[in-house]
């Protein structure tokens, strides 16, 4: 729901319409308000330990659940530890907070069906993720063949209806690292789908107008993508403008600006296979501006302004609900939520940083003002 609040400020006028059951009235004089269901983050790392307790908050105060990553030192790889991890995240939660984590199990070379079973019986966990190892942050304990080794393991997931979430980059040092996400599209999902074609599959956090092409041109329901703030809204000069700027830097690596464009095209036409997964990943300070910094946009604080914007100056507004909060839902098959957010285009300033007593964080945006603020 698009509404209007009334203020002293002038702007111009535009006449009130109704699109896909929203109403939109921009008057003179007027503040808009977006009222979306409750969105949900389809991609989303904690951490543990004190990093986690520092930075739930944001996810917790901006969306109604969040399916976890389980990239930690030492992996999530049973589920007794996705359990224990739920139990973690459960506890740092600030108080009468409503958000669900919905956990994942880190697929290795020995993980076994059995583990499949268990995982679909317990009701906490909701996919397994795959990481080809030594493809981006503690991955090193990830799949070194993936039907060689794994098919079993798929073959258990596709009878449990359990999705498979996919970081989608090569990790042979003879490709280039623009060219890696479409390489893995042809070398890896392409014989993936053909030997299992009843797999569940969510393409995380897409680069290139090839994984837009892959999804499109697959069978729905079955294949998604999630898509983050920083690859709809920077391109790779991103991370060199003025000087290297490693809080832009994450994995997969930002592509073209051609293959920006073609996210933001995708994303905003109202298809029902992409849904928002912030990829938010956040490292200290310290960790970031170094000789070998880490991968990682830390965006939980801003993303839902971030995305805002995108489909604003795509003029889709109208759209932004499914994407935010219906697509990932019912791909998942979950009930979509109950309960409402508003957000109000009201110019605010992303902080510089953020700080806590182990340093502090730098949040995608820093320092700069956006449109969108949500009320919290």
């Amino acid at each position: 729901m698009i509404k209007t609040l009334v203020l002293s400020c002038n702007v111009p006028k535009f006449n009130s319409a109704k699109i896909e059951g929203h109403n939109l009235s921009i008057s003179k004089g007027a503040m808009m308000e977006l009222t979306l269901t409750q969105p949900d983050d389809w991609h989303l790392h904690l951490r543990d330990g004190s990093l986690l307790e520092a930075v739930l908050p944001h996810s917790a105060s901006h969306f109604g659940r969040a399916i976890v990553m389980p990239n930690l030192k030492p992996p999530v790889i049973t589920t007794s530890a996705a359990v224990a991890y739920r139990e973690s995240i459960m506890r740092a939660l600030p108080a009468n907070s409503n958000f669900t984590p919905l956990m994942t199990l880190y697929l290795t070379d020995s993980t076994k069906p059995d583990e499949i079973k268990l995982a679909r019986q317990s009701g906490a966990v909701f996919a397994v993720k795959l990481y080809p190892a030594g493809a981006t942050t503690n991955s090193q304990d990830g799949v070194t063949d993936l039907l060689g080794k794994c098919l079993p393991v798929l073959e258990e997931m596709v009878k449990q209806d359990m999705p498979l979430l996919v970081h989608g980059e090569v990790t042979d040092a003879a490709v280039d690292i623009f060219d890696r996400e479409k390489v893995f599209i042809d070398t890896v999902l392409q014989p993936l789908i053909h030997e299992l074609p009843q797999l569940k599959i969510v393409m995380e956090h897409i680069t290139t107008s090839d994984a837009v092409s892959f999804v499109e041109s697959s069978k729905e329901g079955f294949i998604a993508a999630t898509v983050t703030p920083q690859h709809l809204l920077l391109n790779r000069n991103s991370i060199f403008e003025g000087g290297l700027q490693p809080h832009n830097y994450c994995l997969p690596v930002l592509k073209r600006e051609t293959h920006r464009q073609a996210i933001v095209a995708a994303v905003t036409s109202g298809s029902k296979r992409f849904f928002l997964g912030t990829d938010s990943a956040p490292h200290e300070r310290r960790r970031k501006e170094c000789p070998c910094g880490c991968a990682g946009i830390y965006n939980a604080p801003v993303a839902l302004s971030l995305y805002a914007k995108v489909f604003e100056e795509a003029g889709a507004l109208d759209k932004l609900e499914a994407f935010t909060s219906f697509n990932g839902p019912d791909f998942y098959g979950l009930p979509r939520n109950k309960s409402k957010i508003t957000l109000r285009k009201n110019p605010w300033v992303v902080p510089e940083s953020f700080s806590f007593p182990f340093g502090e964080i730098i949040p995608m945006f820093a320092g700069k003002t956006l449109d969108w603020q949500l009320l919290l």
